[in-house]
């Protein structure tokens, strides 16, 4: 399988500064585009790919949501989650992957979005052009949220399970783009799994 590793990044992270230790994840029909705010430290990782930290929720969501399973994507015997399968149902539903900073400062020794400095923001507007098809950007954090919106002149901030126009920026079929705010996937977040599964629905639902 390919290697999502962005091995000149990681070499490049010293002096307390990480540049982005993956590569972004593009598959051509995607229409979603997930912009966290940055991956946590490797030793929470349990796969090289996005939402890496085996507690995290976000592959028990999208299993319960697309598979009536929260444990469709859950190897329980290794804890670890279904690479290969990650990777082909994100290429079949058109699903992509980033996040919005580049390189940061951890500014406490934990994977908490509010100790990130964000040293270097991503070119959103790239990541764009290199999805004709892209409906929607959703963020499930505040700091991504944020970082978006200052990144991309977006006035408002949206609620979460709600979304807003991006300004001046549009698709291949002249479709507006939006910013769509889900509810977090980490277990800190205060929401019942159900309820998350139920906001991932509707946004899915309303970008087929």
């Amino acid at each position: 399988m390919e290697s999502y590793l962005n091995s000149e990044n990681i070499a490049r992270s010293r002096d307390g500064v990480e540049y982005h230790p993956l590569k972004p994840f593009l598959p051509a029909n995607a229409r979603i585009l997930f912009l966290g705010s940055f991956p946590p430290q490797r030793k929470r990782w349990c796969m090289d790919f996005y939402y890496p930290n085996f507690i995290n929720d976000h592959w028990r969501i999208e299993g319960a949501v697309f598979f009536a399973d929260r444990n469709h994507f859950v190897d329980e015997d290794v804890k670890s989650f279904k690479l290969p399968d990650i990777v082909a149902f994100c290429q079949e539903q058109g699903i992509a992957f980033f996040d919005t900073s580049t390189a940061v400062r951890r500014l406490q020794d934990n994977a908490s979005d509010k100790f990130l400095e964000v040293v270097e923001p991503t070119d959103v507007q790239d990541l764009i052009t290199q999805l004709p098809q892209l409906r929607a950007i959703v963020t499930t954090g505040e700091k991504a949220t944020e970082t978006l919106c200052t990144t991309m002149n977006i006035p408002s901030t949206p609620k979460v399970n709600t979304f807003v126009p991006i300004p001046n920026t549009l698709n291949s079929h002249g479709q507006q783009l939006v910013l769509y705010r889900l509810p977090s996937s980490s277990r800190a977040y205060p929401l019942a799994f159900e309820k998350k599964v139920e906001a991932y629905r509707q946004m899915y639902e309303q970008f087929k």
